[in-house]
């Protein structure tokens, strides 16, 4: 009987169950639940407790005056002197003589500038001369009028004697109204006379340009050796010598809508802010309303006057006009510190803004700085507190906002 070979070991082992590796996977299994759970909660924990960055608008902290509290309407125009000429002649002639320049200084009748009178000089010593010759005609036919007022008496008196005949004071009487309307005659010459020599003269007059008024001269329109006549028509001549104005009379002429127009009135005060000089502000009252409305522009021009003139307002400045709802004092206009009142919040009974610091993209943070309410200016509103001109804040705080929170700045 031969014996049954036995089964090789490794076939054996094979058959074998690894209890160790069903225990590992099973361990495996049992802990993933737990990791999902720790991801969860380190999630929520990491939504609710890591800060996250808040979208805002930015403003800025500005310098506003209290006097913007009162305005009621604004406007904007430019300065205009309301005397002001073009300076020129009644004469023709070439200019000889230009006593000014552009800025120059004058007082009424100053000499400004001289126009060539050598023919008119000429016609003047003629005209004396005519003068005189009348003169001696006058004083001619004088003498020859008293001669026969005399030789009339006499006659007269003969007559009376019985010594000459009516005839001969006929002659008499005949000679002392011929003299008499002789002498009527060389005194109207006279007088014609002298009427010509005060026309010439009045013609060297014409050639003397001289200042209407005091003022300031704007332009300079002619120069030494241009031909001046009162058409500038002509070619190649000038009309005007000097543009010149009073610069006492300087007001602000501002464009209102006639919507607006119930808003001002004669005598309102009015603020004026010059656009060369936007430091100062200048006090200022409505002087006259033009009764009348441009068509074009559906507007009515109203004339402000300074209350008190400055050298530096010049003619033709544009300006910013605020007509107010009341006097202003010297202390209103003095510039204060404001921030927008949509930037000022209440946080536990106190007022505060949020300051924006380093402002360079996403990783901005915000401030919480206390501040004092003051007055209000309009949409301004004037603060006190640890701020200073141009820093930047939150436009519209959240009410979420905290010290420290990071934002993300939108639109200013």
């Amino acid at each position: 009987m031969t014996d049954v070979p036995a089964a090789a070991p490794s076939a054996l082992s094979k058959l074998k169950i690894d209890r160790g590796v069903q225990a590992s996977a099973g361990k495996k299994k049992s802990i993933l639940p737990w990791a999902a759970l720790a991801i969860v909660a380190i999630g929520v924990a990491a939504y609710y407790f890591v800060p996250r960055s808040v979208d805002v608008a930015s403003t800025s902290v500005v310098m506003s005056t209290p006097s913007q509290q009162y305005v009621q309407l604004t406007a904007s125009g430019y300065v205009v002197a309301q005397r002001r000429a073009a300076v020129a002649s009644k004469a023709s002639g070439r200019l000889i003589e230009l006593k000014v320049r552009e800025g120059s200084q004058l007082k009424k009748d100053d000499l400004i500038a001289r126009l060539d009178a050598s023919d008119i000089k000429a016609a003047i010593l003629g005209a004396e001369a005519a003068v005189h010759q009348a003169e001696a005609n006058v004083r001619q036919n004088t003498v020859q009028l008293i001669q026969a007022r005399a030789d009339l008496a006499r006659a007269r008196s003969l007559e009376a004697q019985g010594f000459v005949s009516p005839q001969t004071v006929e002659n008499a009487l005949a000679k002392n109204k011929a003299a008499f309307a002789a002498t009527a005659a060389a005194q109207a010459a006279l007088e014609q006379a002298q009427a010509q020599l005060k026309a010439q003269r009045v013609a060297q007059d014409y050639t003397e340009i001289r200042a209407p008024f005091d003022g300031v001269v704007l332009v300079k329109n002619a120069n030494v050796g241009d031909i001046i006549t009162p058409m500038s028509s002509a070619a190649g001549a000038q009309g005007a010598v000097v543009t010149m104005a009073d610069m006492s009379t300087l007001e602000v002429e501002a464009d209102v809508s006639e919507g607006n127009l119930s808003k001002t009135k004669v005598g309102q005060p009015v603020e004026v802010t010059l656009d060369a000089l936007p430091s100062v502000r200048f006090r200022a009252h409505v002087s006259g309303i033009v009764p009348t409305v441009d068509r074009a522009k559906a507007t009515v021009m109203t004339k402000i006057r300074f209350d008190q003139l400055d050298p530096r307002i010049l003619p033709e400045m544009s300006a910013k006009v605020s007509f107010l709802s009341q006097e202003i004092s010297a202390s209103d206009q003095e510039p204060v510190m404001a921030v927008a009142n949509t930037a000022l919040v209440n946080r536990d009974g106190s007022d505060v803004v949020y300051k924006i610091k380093s402002a360079d993209g996403s990783s901005n943070t915000v401030e919480e700085v206390p501040v004092k309410a003051l007055r209000k200016l309009g949409d301004l509103r004037e603060v006190s507190g640890n701020i200073k001109a141009g820093d930047k804040l939150v436009a519209t705080p959240p009410t979420s906002l905290r010290n420290g929170s990071r934002v993300n700045l939108g639109a200013s």
